[in-house]
């Protein structure tokens, strides 16, 4: 049957024909300078911190982030390419997928042409420093612009722009595939500025990818120069030649880190890459500019000297950095560059606890089991929010076990029964349960996991994770908002599931008030449960977290009983190796800063950070021990 009948010659005049007049007046050429002091330029809008901001955003979900927000061993450096490896589930991959973007708001006010290009070639420069190849680039652009009506000034902004991008497009030889754009950016008198954002994406091979902190002290730092036209326009030929420079070096391995320049010129770039690994710089006598603005530029650390680009100085162990004739202290610049959006985006909060001690309980259980498998299988429920099933399953068949998805399904009354149904049926036929993390329901009220404890408290399912734990010597193990739900229904601390009341130990909002997603440090407090047979007691690991109501809370009488029985697994830990209540190395607050505790008998084990968002290439800027063995703990259990 015909559904619709619509002529082509209709379909080809796309749409109403429509006409409008537009003007582009002259514009400036761009605007080089910035602020003559770095304590004053990392303070700006444009360069200070958006760590507050960015951690409300998970960044290592799916187990293949490459490189993390922010990076280097204090974790401030803030990256400037998303790099994912592809998704390959249930099997892994090193060929990974990058984006990065370009946009001045200021530059685009003042000359939208100018602006449009520069976006373009900022949001490559990004990609090539971060070690893509040119050849393998494409763009998507984003704009938005005040509402034009029949102004043809209004019209001009867009028009200019779009011809700025596509004149970068055509002399970059970049296609672009694809965009959206929007011409409804006016409320009243107020206009947004004529707002073009260039996306570039390109795919390589995980080994070429490279961070932009500094690496050692004693490099040599050198800047690349972009060139431009008299008129202010980019000399692409130039970039080009400039790009597949900087290319041929990081191909050769001989860059140890690299940084595209953004609105703050080469200073920005040497202050963001020296805050990562708290390595200082000192400036040589050479012939630039440190504050101009130069997109398209890039700084590139060499351990050798190297004939490429300008040498500007040389990396310090001394936290100190020296421009213009000017010293500036490490720690003074990190202070004022978070201290700008602190009142909107915190980093900070205040102390619930202080003297935490670090907790150390290094008695074995030794467990007899009736049966043993080749191996094990475990159970992984998923609930409506659930977000980390797939992680979770890739980690227990690394570890050389097997997975079970089980979903469960809540539109109707018949699908949540036969959901118990499915769910008893895997329970009883599996070694261990694993509830992964996630957002069941999208974090109810009132606190995180009651859906998913609301659902095993079924009699059915109490009695089959009854059975698995201590008739069939089985095992637990719930991560993040498994965590929450084992906690509610008392597995954790108590090993069964019993009624709860405000006695019980819980897990609450984090002290900062927002959700916290970022790597965390910590220690093995505790080696009583299988979950934690391949550790130490003072083992230190760096996970990620990505939770809002993370925060530990119990009385100070269960506290005393859970460390005299070892149930306190992990604890939140500094560069030093001790137990914090400060917000920087303890994300959520928790009392004595545990991040997991285990069941008297240590088969249930919960805790917040994601131990199965680990693999090769992953977080390649994070430094630290990101293997965490628990689930080839729990498979090795069984064998």
């Amino acid at each position: 049957n015909t559904i619709v009948n619509i002529s082509r010659d209709f379909l080809n005049t796309n749409g109403a024909f429509k006409r409008s007049g537009v003007s582009v007046p002259r514009k400036e050429t761009m605007v080089l300078d910035n602020t003559k002091d770095l304590s004053v330029l990392v303070s700006d809008l444009s360069v200070c911190s958006q760590r507050g901001l960015g951690e409300i955003f998970d960044g290592s979900i799916g187990s293949a982030s490459v490189i993390a927000p922010y990076g280097g061993t204090s974790r401030l450096s803030p990256s400037q390419t998303m790099v994912a490896k592809l998704p390959a589930y249930p099997k892994d991959t090193s060929t990974v997928s990058g984006m990065a973007f370009g946009f001045d708001a200021y530059l685009s006010d003042s000359n939208p042409f100018i602006g449009a290009s520069c976006a373009v070639v900022e949001s490559l420069s990004k990609l090539i420093s971060s070690g893509f190849s040119l050849d393998n680039c494409y763009l998507t652009l984003q704009e938005y612009f005040e509402r034009l009506g029949t102004d043809e000034e209004r019209w001009g902004k867009p028009f200019s722009a779009l011809l700025g991008a596509f004149e970068a497009q055509m002399k970059l030889c970049v296609a672009a595939i694809g965009g959206k754009d929007s011409m409804s950016g006016s409320f009243m008198d107020l206009d947004v500025p004529p707002t073009l954002v260039s996306f570039a994406v390109a795919s390589a091979n995980a080994y070429d990818i490279i961070t932009n902190d500094f690496k050692n002290a004693g490099s040599y730092v050198y800047f690349i120069r972009a060139p431009y036209n008299a008129d202010g326009t980019p000399d692409y030929e130039g970039i080009k030649s400039a790009w597949k420079n900087v290319s041929d070096l990081i191909s050769a391995g001989r860059v140890l880190s690299s940084k595209a320049l953004t609105s703050g010129g080469v200073a920005e770039s040497i202050f963001k890459m020296a805050i990562g690994n708290s390595i200082g710089f000192e400036s040589c006598d050479c012939d630039i500019s440190f504050y101009d603005k130069n997109y398209g530029g890039i700084i590139i650390e060499c351990a050798e000297s190297c004939n490429i680009g300008t040498l500007i100085g040389k990396t310090t162990a001394e936290k100190i950095i020296k421009i213009e004739r000017k010293a500036y202290k490490l720690d003074k610049l990190i202070e004022i560059w978070q201290g700008t959006l602190e009142g909107i985006f915190p980093t900070k909060a205040d102390r619930h606890y202080d003297n935490i001690t670090n907790i150390s309980y290094d008695k074995r259980i030794v467990f007899a089991r009736k049966d043993t498998f080749a191996s094990p299988k475990a159970v992984i429920p998923v609930f409506p929010g659930t977000n980390c099933e797939y992680d979770t399953t890739c980690a227990v068949i690394n570890a050389g076990g097997k997975a079970e998805i089980v979903m469960v399904r809540n539109l109707t009354q018949d699908f949540l029964t036969d959901s118990v149904k499915k769910m008893e049926e895997a329970i009883r036929s599996a070694q261990m349960i694993i509830i992964p993390g996630g957002f069941s329901s999208g974090d109810e009220p009132d606190g995180s996991g009651k859906f998913i404890a609301s659902f095993f408290r079924n009699e059915y399912l109490t009695d089959a994770i009854h059975d698995l734990l201590y008739n069939r010597d089985g095992l637990i193990l719930g991560i993040c908002n498994g965590f929450q739900a084992l906690i509610k229904l008392g597995l954790v601390p108590y090993g069964k599931i019993i009624p709860m009341d405000d006695t019980c130990p819980t897990l609450t909002f984090n002290s900062i008030g927002r959700h916290q997603a970022r790597y965390i440090d910590t220690r093995v407090a505790s080696v009583k449960s299988p979950w934690l047979s391949m550790c130490n007691v003072g083992d230190i690991h760096s996970v990620p977290v990505s939770h809002g109501e993370g925060r530990f809370a119990a009385s100070p009488e269960t506290l005393d009983e859970l460390i005299a029985n070892g149930q306190i697994a992990f604890q939140y830990v500094d560069p030093f190796g001790n137990a914090s209540a400060d917000i920087i190395y303890n994300p959520n607050g928790s009392v004595l800063a545990i991040e997991g505790i285990t069941s008297p008998d240590g088969r249930v084990l919960g805790k917040m950070a994601h131990t199965e968002r680990t693999g090769e290439y992953i977080a390649i800027n994070i430094k630290g021990n990101k293997y965490q063995p628990i689930f080839e703990s729990g498979v090795k259990y069984f064998k």
